[in-house]
């Protein structure tokens, strides 16, 4: 409702700033006011305009407000202060507006958007950063499908990188296995219900021990034997590769598993062996020497290397560019940056190959394909996108802003200009939350406000370890609570409250933040927590339940009635608000779109259950004796309700029936 009336004002003072001044004006700053009694719209365009109009911003409102006359679902203009505009809304149309739902269809589009996230090494079991970038991932995901995005979900895959590597050194020399070997105890565990990925961690911290814990001269072997893996890992085709696929494909498979715990699913998993073996960069490679992007450098510390030229760079002619972004090294292999360039060529549409695809993993409502050299006939096709996200912490923003550069450079700036890299900042763990992990944290450490994980180091949160823990907490609450209900329906609802008080802490801090993580913090049932907004839809359910009245049948009652008396004075300007609140869900989706942050829909979300909350206990529903006052406040309560369910959905939060 708030966003298609705040439309519908900015397009009507184009049309009467074109009719009275003859000026077309397309951005109108339309702002909030502070309180209902200057309205809830308002626009500081006089102030804009009086240079122009050499007329005093306070006259020039004057003007406009005298133009403006009363367009549907307004009731009146202002003026305040100096120049300011300010809109009173008719809140009989808007109430009308929000109980018709017309507000909150979305516009279908044809913009074909990908979205990329996860994407963890296949070498070890998935940990908390990683579930940081898979829930903002996934939640933009849903975010821009609610706003009627039509959008592919992939999840790349680096299974022949170092540190896919060093678990195939571990297997291979520390413990000294066997591929057949491998194998099997792969099976093994699997039948025994045991994680690879968890045996997996603890290796990948062995191994890395491994390479610093002998002699000089043992560690410098071991260096080479590092590296030399790794290139039998990248050229495929050899027994060392093919221990790497198993385990990666192993581990992948796990890591899908704990996503989906979450409600996390992918689309597509395009691999790194993929990209390498149907050669993607020897085609990119020509698309950019082609083109001017890459130059061989012939002197300088990069000296028969080919490299691009850094944004803003500026050499004499003669010089070499020191600061150039090497694409080929000396040596004639590729740079983690060149290979992505080539995949995001592909991304959009530009490399002229595509991937072989197989099927690899089932969802309930879906297939999840994985690349391949040669897939099936019969498949779906993942590229060729018009905007492209990805999900990418932070510290990747150089590499992230050199493949921009180079598509610019190929002459693709519209791909360029819709080409978004979504960054965020690692999480951390609390002292308190470190230590009831059982890990122990030092005296120094226990002042600090985070501790930073590692699991190279040894000292990480796996994911499901973290999930299963927020789980048990909450379900001891939930036996004390739902005595009368049965095992699987405590389960049920303490995996609900579990998932969504971790969701909703990931997604209220922005994404360029650190988080540190708390349980007691994340699952409290006050704050700005994902508990305390499902308690909020808890409470309205229980109205509903207590009255045996259903929302749907009291929206169609409610919509042949007269709430306009109801909406006045004080008692009014308190319940419009919260109306105005439930109305602002579709201005909060267009603005984390706009600015790729989730976080602006999860605050919305707590906002509106804390004026939810005010409301429930101010206004007693159930006992009101005004048969049509009770009808206005429990469409209050139902259309609450709506948007409370609606906006944690968004944020792939589930509504439990109790709590």
């Amino acid at each position: 409702m708030y966003l298609e009336l705040k439309n519908r004002l900015e397009s009507h003072l184009r049309d009467v700033l074109k009719a009275r001044y003859d000026l077309t004006v397309e951005n109108i700053p339309i702002e909030t006011p502070p309180d209902l009694k200057f309205g809830e719209l308002a626009t500081p365009i006089a102030f804009e305009l009086a240079r122009k109009l050499r007329k005093a911003p306070k006259v020039i409102a004057q003007e406009i407000v005298g133009e403006l006359g009363t367009p549907r679902g307004f009731a009146s203009f202002s003026i305040a202060g100096a120049g300011y505009i300010n809109a009173h809304l008719d809140r009989v149309v808007a109430v009308r507006l929000m109980t018709s739902g017309e507000d909150s269809r979305p516009v279908e589009t044809e913009i074909h958007a990908l979205v990329e996230h996860t994407s963890i090494n296949p070498n070890k079991a998935a940990h908390i950063g990683h579930l940081r970038n898979a829930i903002l991932g996934d939640t933009f995901v849903r975010l821009l499908r609610a706003a009627g995005r039509q959008v592919a979900v992939q999840n790349y895959i680096d299974n022949t990188g170092v540190q896919v590597a060093d678990v195939v050194v571990g297997f291979l020399h520390v413990e000294k296995k066997t591929l057949s070997e491998i194998r099997a105890f792969i099976e093994d565990l699997q039948l025994h219900f045991q994680r690879v990925d968890f045996y997996c961690w603890d290796l990948y911290a062995r191994t890395s021990h491994w390479y610093t814990s002998g002699t000089d001269a043992e560690n410098e072997e071991r260096k080479k034997l590092r590296y030399q893996t790794l290139h039998e890992v990248e050229q495929g085709g050899n027994a060392t590769a093919a221990v790497a696929d198993l385990i990666s494909t192993a581990v992948l498979r796990r890591h899908l598993e704990t996503m989906l715990r979450l409600g996390i699913e992918y689309d597509f998993l395009p691999r790194e062996s993929e990209i390498l073996h149907l050669n993607f960069w020897a085609l990119a490679f020509e698309q950019l020497k082609q083109k001017g992007v890459l130059y061989f450098e012939t002197e300088g510390k990069n000296k028969g290397c080919w490299v691009m030229s850094r944004s803003g760079s500026t050499v004499t002619d003669g010089e070499a560019d020191e600061d150039a972004k090497v694409i080929v090294r000396s040596n004639g292999t590729v740079t983690y940056v060149g290979k992505d360039i080539a995949y995001h060529l592909w991304k959009f549409g530009l490399l002229g190959r595509d991937f072989g695809y197989r099927k690899f993993f089932e969802y309930k409502s879906h297939e999840c394909w994985i690349s391949a050299e040669q897939g099936e006939a019969d498949h779906p096709h993942f590229g060729d996108a018009q905007a492209i996200y990805n999900v990418i912490d932070s510290r990747q923003s150089d590499p992230q802003a050199n493949v921009i550069q180079a598509l610019r450079g190929m002459g693709y700036t519209q791909q360029a200009d819709h080409y978004t890299h979504f960054s965020y900042e690692m999480v951390a763990l609390t002292p308190r939350c470190a230590g009831e992990l059982g890990y122990e944290v030092a005296e120094e450490d226990r002042a600090r406000p985070y501790i930073e994980v590692s699991g190279r180091k040894g000292f990480g949160v796996k994911a499901d370890d973290l999930i299963d823990k927020l789980i048990a907490a909450t379900r001891a609450e939930v036996d004390t609570r739902q005595t009368s209900r049965d095992e699987q329906e405590r389960q049920v609802i303490a995996e609900q409250i579990a998932i969504g008080a971790l969701r909703y802490f990931m997604l209220k801090f922005t994404r360029n933040s650190v988080i540190a993580f708390d349980f007691k913090d994340a699952l409290s049932f006050e704050g700005e927590t994902g508990p305390y907004i499902q308690y909020a839809v808890v409470r309205a359910r229980s109205i509903f339940r207590k009255g045996s009245f259903k929302p749907d049948a009291v929206m169609r009652e409610f919509a042949g009635s007269d709430p306009g008396a109801f909406l006045m004075g004080e008692v009014g300007d308190d319940i419009w608000s919260l109306w105005l609140r439930a109305g602002r869900r579709s201005a909060a989706l267009e603005q984390c779109i706009a600015t790729s942050e989730p976080a602006y829909l999860a605050k919305h979300a707590f906002q509106l259950a804390q004026e939810f909350n005010n409301f429930f206990h101010k206004h007693h529903v159930l006992t009101e004796l005004d048969p049509e006052r009770k009808m206005f406040l429990l469409a209050t309560v139902a259309i609450a309700m709506r948007e409370l369910i609606t906006a944690l959905d968004m944020l792939g939060i589930e509504s439990p029936e109790a709590m």
